[in-house]
């Protein structure tokens, strides 16, 4: 059983008075209707896009069934796909089970690491509360060429933890919106929706992230 999201919970004052930060800039129904390459999930009208270097993973009901370690028998070729775009330290699994406090030893993250073959951030403070050392992560490695948090794409099913975490890092936010029966989520998106409300473009949250 995975522990007590702390950060979630924190967070969820800021969610109430800013729920913009809940909106993704991009929505799939699944992990292998993800655009490649990726950054046509965020092409302009105009044909141009953002510099994208980086991408962050979520890993339960994103590309891999809760408790499992491997990816997800339909989704093993987009997975494939995404870490031949976004090779080495370019692309970080971001998990709240893997390589937290829920994880003695992180021995599951060390597990799954050997498995795909990709860096899993270990992590005291749970998403979307981590993003700090999702970015010092990316910063402090010169081969992902990160230098702006713009640069950064963030893949995951929870838009509470996942795309809260990209808006508050200035980062983008890709959702999986079927990664679980989770109807109160798609229930949330369509009523913000409704409502005029988007998600905020990189630019806008720089600096207000902290």
């Amino acid at each position: 059983m995975f522990g007590f999201n702390f950060s979630a919970t924190l967070h969820a004052f800021r969610a109430i008075k800013n729920p913009t930060l809940l909106l993704p800039h991009h929505t799939v129904p699944s992990f292998d209707h993800l655009p490649y390459p990726l950054y046509k999930a965020f092409t302009r009208p105009d044909g141009t896009h953002p510099d994208i270097r980086a991408v962050v993973l979520d890993k339960d009901n994103c590309f891999a069934i809760p408790h499992e370690l491997e990816v997800y028998g339909p989704y093993k070729e987009r997975f494939e796909l995404l870490k031949k775009e976004f090779p080495g330290s370019k692309l970080l699994v971001v998990s709240n089970s893997s390589g937290t406090g829920d994880d003695p030893g992180h021995k599951e993250a060390t597990l799954l690491s050997r498995t795909l073959s990709l860096p899993i951030l270990t992590h005291t403070t749970k998403k979307p509360g981590c993003h700090p050392s999702v970015l010092s992560f990316f910063l402090a490695d010169p081969t992902t060429g990160v230098t702006h948090p713009s640069q950064i794409v963030i893949v995951g099913d929870r838009l509470s933890t996942d795309i809260m975490m990209a808006n508050m890092m200035g980062s983008w936010g890709v959702w999986i919106r079927d990664g679980i029966p989770d109807i109160g989520g798609r229930t949330l998106e369509g009523y913000l929706r409704r409502r005029g409300l988007r998600g905020p473009w990189p630019a806008e949250m720089v600096g207000k992230g902290d």
